[in-house]
């Protein structure tokens, strides 16, 4: 018999409560000026997150923004709070005060849109995971990184609550509070490991384009119905036509009663009931309808009418006017359809990708940072048959690429282009 070996996994003392106790929610004119008066006297980079309420509510605002600095302490503003005094995307005294400060924000994108809507964008900003995906560390979500950089461990119970819900139980502001209670400390780490692997300059031209890109709109997928679980088991136009008139009139239900899709009704009803409607070719009676136990649901029952409808409306389209089998594409279709159609663009794509892997492999990080995998396809498609460095180099600045990227790319795009 071969002896086992057991691997012993690290243990990490566990951070469990804010080093200068639980801050209060920040929910009154008062305390809200009180707030901007120490964050103004603060210094130094300010740590900021936020809490959402996803997979409950509709909206993608935040319920909870967490800011610290040192000199100034930790706060919990609830934003909700102030909406019947002044417009929700107004917090323009709290822009101000933190105008001159670099924000940093753990997975800064997911942050980025919510703190917008309040009217919070950054000038400058330093994001922790992406800085850790620039060194290629293994894991870099919050909790792998304080425990590799600071030999802790946090609490990530309560990620995936409903921070609509008021009040907020202690235990979640204490969750919260922690979240950025140490984040300062995480950077100076990751500013040390940056400059150790010469990849400061890279990070900090990433962090400016995320900084200058922060107030953009959303680019949402333009047919999002498309995104509905179960949807490969719907195999016709006219079981896709279903499947698109449910999700729109589900979307208007859920955005009108600010309640999460599928909380309305859950993807898997949708696209069962589209696939029996692509076999019948018949709207559903009630009772047929509720076979798909979504259906039954109390809150989706509310609207039954709604829903046969909807496929009554989806049956009566006519040809034309039916959704295509494939999504439509913006730009390039996926190289794996251009062989055939496009067979010198497939040769260079297959020459060229493997070698930015490689590249990314030797500069330890992953190749979707060393430059984005839209960017390439957008580069290759349709592309002369010969390129020179100027000409890469404006293709590659009106992709939106870094100079460090370009820099770095530009060289392998040359060496195998043709």
């Amino acid at each position: 018999m071969t002896d086992e070996i057991a691997l012993e996994t690290p243990s990490y003392p566990v951070l469990t409560a804010p080093a200068g106790g639980i801050p209060p929610v920040v929910d009154t004119p008062d305390e809200y000026r009180s707030m901007l008066a120490k964050l103004a006297d603060g210094e130094g980079p300010v740590s900021l997150d936020t809490e959402r309420a996803q997979g409950f509510r509709y909206s993608g605002k935040a319920y909870l923004i967490q800011l610290r600095r040192a000199g100034a302490g930790s706060f919990l503003l609830d934003p909700t709070a102030f909406e019947e005094d002044r417009p929700r995307a107004d917090l323009s005294d709290l822009s101000s005060v933190l105008a001159g400060a670099e924000w940093i924000l753990h997975a800064a994108s997911q942050d980025l849109p919510c703190l917008a809507e309040d009217g919070l964008l950054p000038r400058r900003l330093f994001d922790t995971e992406l800085a850790a995906r620039l060194l290629g560390l293994p894991k870099v979500n919050l909790s792998a990184l304080m425990e590799q950089a600071l030999g802790i461990s946090l609490l990530k119970e309560h990620s995936a609550a409903d921070w609509s819900r008021r009040p907020l139980p202690i235990e979640w502001l204490v969750y919260a509070a922690l979240d950025v209670e140490r984040l300062d400390d995480l950077r100076a780490w990751l500013i040390d490991q940056l400059q150790a692997a010469g990849k400061t300059e890279w990070a900090y031209q990433e962090f400016a384009h995320l900084a200058a890109h922060a107030g953009d709109p959303p680019t949402g997928h333009t047919e999002p119905w498309r995104r509905t679980s179960g949807l490969h088991d719907v195999r016709s136009p006219v079981g896709l036509a279903v499947v698109r008139e449910l999700w729109q009139i589900r979307d208007g239900i859920a955005r009108e009663n600010d309640r999460a899709p599928g909380r309305v009704l859950n993807d898997r009803s949708v696209s069962g009931i589209a696939a029996r409607v692509e076999q019948s070719k018949t709207v559903p009676t009630r009772v047929e309808l509720r076979q798909e136990r979504g259906f039954t649901m109390r809150f989706a029952a509310r609207y039954e009418r709604d829903w046969l409808d909807g496929i009554t409306r989806a049956l009566a389209l006519p040809r034309a006017e039916l959704p295509p089998r494939q999504a439509k594409t913006s730009g390039p279709p996926p190289p794996r359809n251009w062989q055939n159609r496009w067979p010198d663009a497939f040769a260079r794509w297959s020459r060229v990708r493997p070698a930015l892997v490689a590249r990314a492999e030797e500069l330890q990080l992953p190749v979707e940072n060393l430059i984005s995998p839209d960017a390439v396809r957008r580069l290759l498609w349709d592309a002369p048959a010969t390129a020179d460095e100027p000409w890469l180099a404006e293709r590659l600045t009106l992709l939106s690429t870094r100079p460090w990227q370009r820099e770095l790319t530009i060289p392998v795009f040359l060496q195998h282009w043709s």
